[in-house]
């Protein structure tokens, strides 16, 4: 498995054209996307080994009919798991909001650490196209394509992050991002150390802290237009 990571904050250009306009504000990365992969997955003899790692060295199965069969698996037990631990799963349509979703369902619940929520919806995926010989027991071809398919969202309720969310594709090689927030984090920084505040959207109105972002010492006061 592979991480790589994207960071996404407001551009400095933004706050200097509209700092009269602010009362304050605050320091703190505002999004992390991890992106977790299995590297060899993106080419055809890749995607084989990551196969018969999974099957005794085999790739006697390695077809169509079982990489179906193995997404239809990991959709049955996602759904048996939130149904033993009484977790909601919710279709989503195209174009819903998911995140609205999420906070919709904080706001009426009370969760624990853990998986609260599953959002289920149809995206693009990286796929594999197994070709055999026509009595299948060689393989001519391994082909990637991209396929929409159900990709899961798992909100998590951490005790350091806050509301963090890992999506999942259900689909064969399984590809997955851990999207973290950094309001959040400075939020359960603040609750940890006693200070109130209000959240208004993904930011905080506070009237006294100092950034709970590591390595930065830049006040954090309330942010207002």
């Amino acid at each position: 498995m592979r991480l790589s990571f994207t960071v996404s904050g407001v551009a400095d250009e933004l706050s200097d054209r509209y700092g009269d306009l602010l009362t304050g504000s605050y320091d703190c990365v505002d999004r992390i996307v991890l992106n977790a992969y299995y590297p060899l997955g993106h080419s055809p003899g890749g995607f084989r080994v990551w196969w018969r790692r999974l099957h005794d060295d085999s790739d006697d199965q390695l077809d169509n009919a079982h990489l179906m069969r193995l997404a239809g698996r990991f959709a049955r037990r996602v759904r048996a798991f939130a149904a033993a631990a009484g977790i909601p799963v919710i279709e989503c349509t195209r174009g819903e909001r998911k995140h609205l979703i999420a906070e919709e369902y904080l706001r009426t619940h009370s969760v624990s650490p853990g998986v609260f929520l599953i959002l289920v919806a149809r995206a693009p995926a990286t796929v594999w196209d197994v070709r055999r010989s026509a009595d299948g027991r060689v393989i001519g071809a391994i082909a990637k394509k991209t396929s929409h398919v159900n990709h899961y969202s798992f909100h998590i309720m951490d005790p350091v992050w806050g509301h963090l969310t890992i999506k999942m594709s259900g689909h064969p090689p399984f590809g997955a991002q851990v999207i973290l927030n950094g309001h959040e984090y400075v939020a359960v920084a603040a609750q940890g150390e006693e200070i109130g505040f209000v959240k208004e959207g993904n930011c905080l109105l506070v009237s006294r802290i100092r950034s709970a972002w590591p390595g930065s010492q830049t006040p954090c006061r309330s942010l207002r237009l």
